[in-house]
């Protein structure tokens, strides 16, 4: 009986970062794309958070 619970060992769900590689290959575009939404949409909150927090230097 105790060989039988060690062959039934519990199989671990795939990982997230495997499961996000997996969708990666199979929608390549659209993964690409919204990567690439994200890049520009993170570049202008960090441009606008330094505008919004630069110095005021006198003149």
């Amino acid at each position: 009986m105790t060989s039988k619970n060690q062959n039934m060992k519990a199989v671990a769900p795939p990982s997230f970062v495997k499961l996000a590689m997996k969708n990666m290959v199979s929608k390549g575009k659209q993964s690409i794309f919204h990567f690439f939404l994200t890049a520009v949409g993170f570049t202008f909150f960090i441009l606008i958070i330094a505008f919004l927090g630069r110095p005021n230097l006198p003149h």
